[in-house]
């Protein structure tokens, strides 16, 4: 059951664990996608700024005073005249830088390659003035961005003339914008060094920031991966990698996000539902070994009684019975023990009354004992009598003496239990026979049995202590003639028997004394109760006698007995 209980408990967990990995899969792949789009959107942002930029470089140069500027600087030839028109040509510039909020410096750099600038005047090498001129001539009059490192972006656009009416389009010098790009992508872009960081880069130089997160290696790694997004790992941890290649300026937008820190409250979920999978893994494992033990250790404690039973030991084991189950308990284990008590107690009682059966055994084999005292002797006696009463043709006597000695011979044999009801009748005439004798006509004595029960099977000596106990009670009070009646019938696989007179009667308390066998027939015979537990010993409880009595009326005593004949009936005896 606990084996039962963790499959099922690994088997939902590793159910929720699927769906739960297809879930973050999702999570994950639309937080990518939507960090993407955010990136696409920041970038494009950027970009927008940066055109706004290169809208300005066109309105510088073709301004027409920095135009007429230019062309005068360009044909003048006095020092102080070149000084008075670079003055107005940094007054005009100033004007221009003035209201741009991204433009960190304007600088004009003329044909004689002087400088001019406003903003931060921040000066730029000579080597960095002529590749700024180099690249605004390549451009042949359009926006050129410079990427002079350590986070310095530049606008290089060449001066065309076209004032008035020269419009010759011949260069008048270059006109150099140094941009913000760090205000740009702080304003455009909300991140901070915990939520990653956003690179900008045109392959070969780091345009912003200063300070990469990844170093220039590990970035030229990550713009050699084909997917737009992805997890990356790299010397300097793990990262969610976003990149977006730019139409406009050719650059790559790269925005890298720490893992850990990204993922931190998934992680924490996964981890908190593996806890809680753990804990009731092992409330799910202690409760099925309660449960498994609750239901074992009863059936493992009915086992050991049994046990003792086998041995013979049955002492104590009815109160250690349910020892190991409430009593309350309803289930089945509790219905076992409930159940093996229940035998526990018939099996005592089974005991109790085989002992009290073999007590009642011994006691009748004693009482028959102390009847046998030399019976050869006393055969001899009566066949002497008999052969002396024939000799003196006293036919009375001899009838009298026969039926004693053929009653006496059947009283103390007890080779059968087990006799046809033929010859219990033959021992109940031989009785009557006796009594005649004695009473002469006063008994009337009658039988009213089916000729096809005679062979059925009752025990020995049943109706013949009933005679006795009629002609004692009925017979022997009155004067008048009794009538003393055997009657049997069969119905539904029993043998009914009743014995019955005419007599006095009972009154109810005697009748109460006889049922409960504080009055026995006369002398040392057989009573009524010792007929009933011999019926219950061979029979079985649910068979017995009962008696009927009405004062003035007269008496009857049923007998119930199987309807058994034959073979069956000796075989039944033989057992019994």
């Amino acid at each position: 059951m606990v084996l039962l209980i963790t499959v099922l408990m690994l088997v939902n967990f590793a159910v929720v664990a699927v769906i739960l990995k297809y879930v973050f899969h999702i999570y994950d792949n639309q937080m990518y996608k939507k960090t993407s789009e955010v990136l696409n959107i920041s970038s494009i942002g950027i970009e927008n700024e940066l055109k706004d930029v290169e809208k300005v470089t066109f309105k510088v140069t073709t301004d027409e005073q920095l135009q007429r500027y230019l062309l005068q600087l360009e044909k003048e030839t006095s020092p102080y005249a070149k000084m008075v028109l670079r003055k107005k040509i940094t007054n005009r510039l100033v004007a221009f830088a003035g209201s741009e909020t991204y433009v960190y410096s304007m600088i004009v750099i003329d044909k004689e390659g002087q400088v001019m600038s406003a903003g931060n005047r921040e000066g730029i090498p000579q080597e960095l003035r002529s590749t700024l001129s180099e690249l605004a001539d390549e451009h042949d009059g359009s926006n050129a961005w410079y990427a002079a490192g350590h986070s310095s972006l530049l606008a290089a656009r060449q001066f065309k003339s076209f004032t008035d009416s020269n419009f010759t389009l011949n260069g008048l010098g270059t006109l150099a914008i140094r941009v913000r790009i760090d205000r740009i992508v702080a304003d455009r872009v909300q991140t901070s060094g915990r939520d990653g960081q956003l690179m900008i880069t045109d392959g070969r130089r780091m345009i912003y920031p200063e300070t990469p997160l990844l170093s220039e290696s590990d970035i030229q790694a990550e713009l050699g991966r084909k997917q737009p997004y992805g997890i990356a790992t790299y010397s300097g941890g793990t990262f969610f990698a976003a990149q977006i290649k730019s139409s406009y300026t050719g650059w790559t937008y790269l925005h890298m996000t720490p893992f850990d820190d990204m993922f931190r409250s998934i992680t924490i979920i996964k981890e908190v539902v593996s806890a809680i999978f753990v804990i009731m893994l092992l409330i799910a494992l202690a409760l099925g070994a309660r449960l498994s033990g609750s239901i074992t250790k009863p059936i493992v404690q009915l086992i050991q009684n049994m046990r003792k039973i086998e041995k013979g030991d049955l002492d104590r084991l009815e109160e250690e019975a349910l020892g190991a189950v409430p009593l309350s308990t309803q289930d089945e284990v509790g219905l076992l023990h409930r159940t093996y008590k229940k035998m526990i107690r018939r099996i005592r009682e089974l005991i109790n009354e085989n002992v009290a059966k073999q007590l009642l055994l011994r006691e009748t084999e004693l009482k028959a004992l102390q009847a046998q005292i030399n019976p050869h002797f006393l055969y001899n006696t009566l066949e002497s009598v008999n052969w002396l009463a024939k000799a003196n043709k006293q036919d009375r006597i001899s009838e009298m003496v026969e039926a004693l000695a053929f009653l006496l011979r059947s009283a103390v044999s007890f080779e059968e239990q087990l006799i046809p009801l033929r010859k219990e009748l033959d021992i109940v005439r031989s009785y009557v026979t006796i009594q005649t004798t004695r009473f002469d006509e006063r008994l009337v004595f009658h039988l009213d049995v089916p000729e096809e029960l005679m062979d059925a099977q009752i025990p020995k000596l049943t109706l013949q202590p009933l005679v006795e106990n009629a002609i004692h009670y009925a017979l022997e009070p009155r004067i008048e003639p009794c009538r003393i009646a055997i009657i049997a019938r069969e119905s539904e696989g029993a043998l009914f028997l009743r014995v019955e007179d005419d007599g006095p009667g009972m009154t109810p308390d005697f009748l109460e004394k006889l049922r409960s066998g504080q009055v026995t027939t006369r002398g040392q015979g057989i009573g009524l109760t010792n007929i009933q537990e011999r019926i219950n010993l061979t029979f079985g409880t649910p068979w017995g006698i009962e008696l009927h009595s009405e004062s003035g009326t007269g008496t009857s005593i049923h007998v119930c007995i199987p309807y058994v004949k034959g073979d069956q009936g000796r075989v039944q005896g033989a057992t019994g």
